[in-house]
């Protein structure tokens, strides 16, 4: 029998400490104002010292005491972000470790704000292929590679997880998906480029931890390329709400206009968060199912479309 991957719990952590436009305008020449007519965003939420890997494990607590299950009956543990503790370990396997999933495997997907979308895909080849269960989280703390003093950048992003149990089930449930990258358009986002300085280099060294954006190029590629890998996704299927990257309230504007759909189908929370990158769709989706909005197990229709840096982007027509 074929089996396919079901959502059968949502769980978010964010950090306690929140920052607001008019914080910002403290320690940089801003305004809330300024920020708000441009982004859509009100206030974010800064970490005050936990790392990402802390708060995926909070979340990996959340969505098991949720769905009622043990961590040694996982088969795997994906992570999205761009903002690990360490090159290696991954912080899947960090958070394998302090659960205690003994039987999972574990590993990171970097995809930017893309992450959450391909981890989703990946998790849902695997439970095809014979896994039963496992975690899907995404992650950042984005704080830590932000230049302070650009605000064309800081005031845009901020920190948080969030993510999914996948659990096999013989009714398919995601309808569609369509990945897509870019690399010769990646120099648009980046963030923590490092260059070879051995000893036998020629090349001076060169390190640059923060993130780099040209907005403008980012602005384009959302509501141009992910508008069009919506609309052959959607095609003529019924779509009861859109989760989309949560970037800029003026893209999800633009995105509704050009797909001639309902902006109030199209859910948002950047203004309370900001941009979290790989955690934006899974944080917005479990706010949604908390409120009501959603519902798992109800059969509604919904679209995930992340996009961001590589240049990637994934969008997936699934129901809950």
């Amino acid at each position: 029998m074929n089996m396919f991957g079901r959502i059968t719990a949502t769980a978010s952590y964010v950090p306690e400490k929140i920052v607001t436009n008019d914080d910002l305008s403290l320690v940089m020449d801003t305004s809330d104002e300024w920020i708000y007519s441009r982004t859509g965003i009100k206030e974010r939420r800064i970490s005050a010292g936990e790392n990402t890997s802390d708060l995926c494990f909070k979340v990996a607590e959340k969505l098991l005491a949720d769905a009622k299950i043990a961590p040694e009956e996982l088969d795997f543990i994906l992570v999205a972000t761009i903002t690990p503790d360490f090159n290696t370990p991954a912080v899947a396997c960090q958070v394998q470790g302090k659960i205690g999933a003994v039987n999972a495997f574990a590993f990171d997907i970097s995809a930017a704000c893309a992450g959450f979308v391909y981890a989703l895909s990946m998790a849902e080849k695997l439970i095809r292929t014979g896994s039963k269960k496992g975690l899907v989280i995404g992650g950042e703390v984005l704080s830590k590679v932000l230049d302070w003093e650009d605000r064309s950048s800081a005031v845009l992003f901020g920190d948080g997880a969030a993510g999914i149990v996948l659990e096999a089930t013989d009714q398919q449930h995601i309808l569609k998906e369509s990945l897509k990258a870019d690399g010769t358009r990646g120099m648009s986002l980046t963030s923590g480029f490092r260059s070879n300085n051995n000893p036998f280099s020629t090349h001076a060294p060169a390190y640059n931890a923060c993130m780099q954006m040209v907005g403008r190029e980012i602005f384009d590629f959302a509501t141009r390329d992910v508008v069009q890998s919506i609309a052959e996704i959607i095609d003529n299927e019924k779509v009861d709400y859109y989760l989309l990257h949560q970037a800029n309230a003026r893209i999800l504007d633009k995105v509704a206009r050009k797909l001639k759909q309902p902006r109030e189908h199209f859910l948002q929370n950047m203004q309370n968060y900001g941009n979290t990158s790989a955690a934006s769709i899974p944080l917005l989706l479990d706010e949604e199912v908390k409120k009501g909005t959603l519902s798992l197990g109800s059969g509604q229709r919904v679209v995930f479309s992340g996009f961001g840096g590589g240049l990637t982007w994934g969008t997936m027509l699934a129901t809950l």
